[in-house]
């Protein structure tokens, strides 16, 4: 598939010439302003920009400085063309983000040659930086793994936990319920850190985690440490990363699932909207999918019985509006079969996929 350059110029006979240079290699969108350009970015989302830098309305300083500030069209690569051949200005030019600067008149073959560099980069570091996003994936996947290998009661609750979060947090968001606060973005990197809520319990006694029998209260104790454990645990990770966002929410999820609504909840005893919002969605889902299979200490709950549990606690034990959320979204997550993701299974002291 051909790839899309945008063109955009305030002189007509100079948007047709790039555009006829242009049109036997690639789509060509043209515009002959800036507001026109940024309008047919959120349509079609181009390839590549050819930015005119002398236009009236919005010039192309501005018209990039807009670009760059929306995280969907800041990875656009921009090339500003222009008549301008003052080198202060080629310096603004590439310090405001664009990738190169050429004058016009261009060379046909010049400008070929150089959309085609910038396309090849572009590309390369779209693959590179999925590439790293798979990486980072396989290693929260294994740090899930790894809680499963340390608490069987836990097998796949992480990866469908996950799952849960996502579908509440969509009905946030088509709900509006905290527009301004709670965004996509929000929702995605909610997502990636959820599989690291229960990770301090790599720090807690086998013999607990495994009891069949109900814990003692001083057993009991030491369990709810695993909050503290994984908040501790996770921040000393993000103090080392801190350009991955999702790591402070995992710190937050770590620490804050176990909250409850009115106060009554562990470790800090937190209420309403001190406790972060993350933590108030995953712990619907969080009590959701434990109730709902078994473990070690218990057999599953009914269906029936665990939603009208979460209903029971709206208000209590969580966030009504989150609650509403899960109820709007009751057929979706009844819908997904939790069979269909991968879990690990115990036989004895053998472990394996399910």
């Amino acid at each position: 598939m051909a790839k899309q350059i945008l063109v955009v110029d305030d002189n007509l006979s100079s948007l047709k010439q790039i555009g006829a240079q242009l049109t036997p290699r690639y789509e060509i969108s043209l515009a002959k302003s800036g507001p026109l350009a940024l309008q047919i970015c959120k349509q079609e989302k181009p390839d590549l920009i050819l930015l005119d830098i002398e236009m009236p309305e919005m010039d192309g300083f501005e018209t990039i400085k807009r670009l760059k500030a929306d995280p969907k069209l800041n990875p656009i690569p921009v090339i500003f063309l222009t008549g301008n051949r003052d080198m202060d200005t080629e310096i603004r030019a590439l310090q405001s983000g664009a990738m190169d600067f050429i004058t016009k008149p261009a060379n046909k073959d010049i400008l070929l040659h150089r959309l085609e560099l910038h396309l090849q980069f572009s590309a390369y570091q779209t693959s590179l930086e999925r590439t790293v996003m798979e990486l980072e994936n396989s290693i929260v996947a294994s740090f899930a793994e790894l809680i499963e290998c340390k608490d069987r009661n836990v097998g796949g609750h992480v990866l469908r936990t996950g799952k849960y979060v996502e579908l509440i947090g969509k009905e946030l968001l088509v709900e509006g319920t905290f527009a301004g606060e709670f965004t996509e973005k929000d929702l995605n990197r909610i997502i990636r850190a959820t599989p690291f809520h229960d990770i301090g319990k790599v720090g807690i006694s086998d013999v607990l985690l495994l009891k069949r029998e109900q814990l003692t209260e001083k057993e009991y104790d030491e369990v709810k440490k695993h909050t503290i454990i994984g908040a501790r645990f996770l921040k000393k990770i993000y103090e080392r990363l801190p350009e991955e966002e999702y790591l402070e929410l995992a710190i937050h999820l770590a620490r804050s699932h176990h909250e409850r609504y009115d106060g009554t909840g562990y470790p800090d005893g937190l209420a309403g909207e001190d406790i972060p919002l993350c933590a108030r969605i995953l712990a619907v889902a969080n009590v959701y999918d434990a109730c709902l299979t078994d473990r070690v200490y218990r057999k599953a709950m009914d269906y029936d019985d665990v939603f009208q549990m979460i209903l029971d606690g709206k208000g209590s034990a969580f966030d009504p509006r989150v609650v509403d959320a899960f109820v709007a979204a009751r057929d979706a997550v009844a819908a997904l079969d939790i069979k269909t993701l991968p879990v690990l299974k115990f036989e004895g002291d053998r472990l394996d996929y399910a």
